[in-house]
């Protein structure tokens, strides 16, 4: 008689709850971030607590010493005093800039595609190219600007040379460089209008203007909020445009405070000031972004 192997019955797995697949779903994320930006910043921190200022070996710790001195510096005022010029000179012109243009791609052409190639063309270019182009551009010998004024009888000054004119010159670029990206999140968002909308706006006899102010610019409000945080964020640490156009010059004049993290940082090598410097940099923007949200954007 053939004896039957009986095998035993697998035991069937017990299924994950929500949170458990949560959890593992987001484990990679939040180690990736947790190396990339975490650490970063308390390394900053803790780097921010010791005087680097005779070499790097053996730092002594000197607690808020640097972040005091920081505080008392004259130069740090006037790079902050700088940096906010440019906040409040670039985000509003590239805000306009890129509000004009992404309603001119939205206009009903038969041909779309080049109008909106020519909004990624600032986009997709480096920001120290584009410098370089307009420090040609502004060039007082041989540049374009000063060629076209000649021509038109008026005077050719020294754009990068005259402290108000340094600052003309290097916010121009920063706006032709950022509108484009401006333009693109804005023109996402006009996209996402339902056509029908402006359909029932031209029953009822509103104009263009009327749309535009009743209709186009309260819808769009989500995504001019998103693009003047990512704008104005970008505008606190502005540093390739004033850096490769007038290297901070004339004297301190377009010196930012992200341009001055990098001179006591790379050049003085006092490591633990520049790092004070970033910590209170990066406090500005997260009391900036949450004035936008709260604000501006409203609670949610």
């Amino acid at each position: 008689m053939t004896q039957q192997l009986v095998r035993p019955a697998r035991r069937a797995r017990p299924e994950m709850s929500e949170k458990q697949l949560a959890f593992w779903m987001l484990l990679p994320a939040a180690l990736l971030l947790l190396a990339v930006v975490v650490y970063p910043v308390g390394r900053l921190i803790w780097t921010s607590f010791f005087d680097y200022s005779n070499g790097p070996v053996n730092p002594p710790y000197i607690g808020l010493g640097n972040y005091s001195k920081a505080l008392s510096d004259s130069d740090v005022w006037q790079a902050l005093k700088v940096t906010g010029l440019y906040i409040v000179i670039t985000v509003p012109g590239g805000m306009l800039f890129g509000l004009l243009l992404a309603l001119l791609a939205n206009l009903p052409f038969k041909v779309r595609w080049p109008v909106r190639l020519s909004l990624l063309l600032p986009w997709s270019m480096s920001m120290a190219f584009a410098s370089l182009i307009f420090a040609w551009f502004f060039n007082s010998d041989y540049g374009v600007v000063n060629d076209v004024l000649k021509r038109v009888g008026l005077n050719a000054p020294n754009w990068l040379s005259s402290p108000n004119l340094a600052i003309v010159a290097t916010s121009i670029t920063i706006i032709w460089k950022t509108s484009s990206f401006v333009a693109l999140i804005l023109l996402a968002g006009l996209q996402t209008i339902p056509n029908e909308m402006y359909e029932a706006a031209d029953v009822d006899g509103a104009g263009a203007w009327t749309k535009f102010w009743r209709l186009t610019l309260p819808l769009l409000t989500p995504s001019l909020i998103v693009a003047a945080i990512f704008r104005t964020i970008t505008a606190i640490q502005t540093f390739d445009v004033p850096y490769i156009m007038t290297n901070g010059g004339p004297g301190r004049i377009t010196t930012t405070v992200a341009m001055m993290i990098q001179q006591q940082t790379l050049q003085f090598g006092n490591f633990g000031y520049g790092a004070a410097i970033a910590v209170l940099l990066f406090l500005l923007s997260l009391v900036i972004t949450g004035f936008y949200l709260r604000h501006i954007g409203g609670e949610r």
